[in-house]
Parts: C-alpha cells; structure tokens; sequence
C-alpha cells in the first residue's frame, strides 16, 4: 500500500492502518531499534510503541515521507530506551556516540550553546556538503547506528578502511563546526 493509502486509514483510525505500517516499516523500524538496543524484547517493544506513537500523531499530522517520519519514531524511541537501560553501562550505542564525541565535545553539548534549530541547520548544511557515499556512511553510523563490519559490507570495503573514511567525515564535522564558531 502506498504512504497515502496509509495516511488515510490513520485518518479514519482505521486498525488496518497499523499493519500496513507493520508491513511496510516493520523491519526497517526492527533493525533501528536493533542497532540501538542490545535486547531484542527492548527493541520488539520499541517497534510497538513506534507504531502507537505514528497513530497518535497522525491525525493531525500528514508526515511526508512517512518512511523518515515513523523512522525517526523509532529511533527517539529506542534512544530513549537505551539511555533509561544503561544509566550505569558503556557499551553498544555508546560506541558509536564515543564518535562523535570528538567533534561535539569540550565546554558543553552543542545543544547547550545553540538553538537546536541551528545546530540541525549546520549539520544540514555539512550533510549537503558531503559526496553522496560520505552522506550515506555518516547518517548509517551516526543516525541509523549501523556496525561498522555491516557497513563494510555495503560499501565493500574493509572494516579498517571504514574506520579511516569515518575519522576522516568526524574530522570535517569538526573543523566546520568550528568554522561557524562552535566553541569545541
């Protein structure tokens, strides 16, 4: 079924609107949650509230592209999951956030000294300036938080490689964070 299909059925509080989403979305949402989450019960119920979250919002919302929208459900959710279950552990997610840290780090969280509306604009702006595959490799890391040995794979690559490629993008978040005068 198409996203307006589904929208409508939303619309109509149609049950049949959450398993098209189910569907159409469910591994995608199963394997963000997956990625974020080391337990598979953690990341199920991620999914499930993902699509209860989809129903409250739509109506009134008409989210375009609903892909993106339920996307972005499911990972607020499944970082808000992670980070209530690993108050007092390091691990998985944390690895990938350890990342960044470099770039994001130092006085206090971006968000902290910016508008969140300027740092998603200056973050816009650096994704915009990447090649497609560098665009590609940073939100699958750093959104989707997929593994490097999985990314390896897509990009046919080797792990290492990767590692090198992701220093390299970090470092150019960096100097353009710093170039618009974010105090790192």
């Amino acid at each position: 079924m198409e996203d307006a299909g589904i929208i409508e059925l939303l619309f109509k509080r149609s049950e049949q609107a959450i398993a098209e989403l189910a569907g159409k979305y469910g591994a995608g949402c199963r394997r963000i949650a997956g990625n974020i989450l080391s337990d598979a019960r953690d990341a199920e119920e991620c999914v499930n509230d993902t699509y209860l979250g989809v129903w409250n919002a739509v109506p009134p919302r008409r989210p375009d592209p609903l892909r993106a929208f339920v996307y972005r459900v499911a990972r607020n959710l499944a970082v808000k999951r992670y980070h209530r279950n690993s108050a007092q552990k390091r691990g998985g997610y944390d690895l990938v956030l350890d990342e960044l840290e470099e770039c994001l780090a130092g006085s206090g969280i971006p968000e902290e000294q910016l508008e969140a509306r300027e740092l998603t604009r200056l973050l816009d702006d650096f994704l915009d300036g990447l090649s497609t595959d560098e665009r590609v490799l940073f939100v699958r890391r750093y959104w989707y938080a997929d593994s490097v040995q999985e990314l390896a794979g897509r990009f046919n690559t080797t792990p290492n490689n990767l590692y090198v490629r992701l220093h390299r993008i970090r470092e150019k978040l960096k100097k353009t964070l710093i170039r618009k005068g974010i105090e790192l």
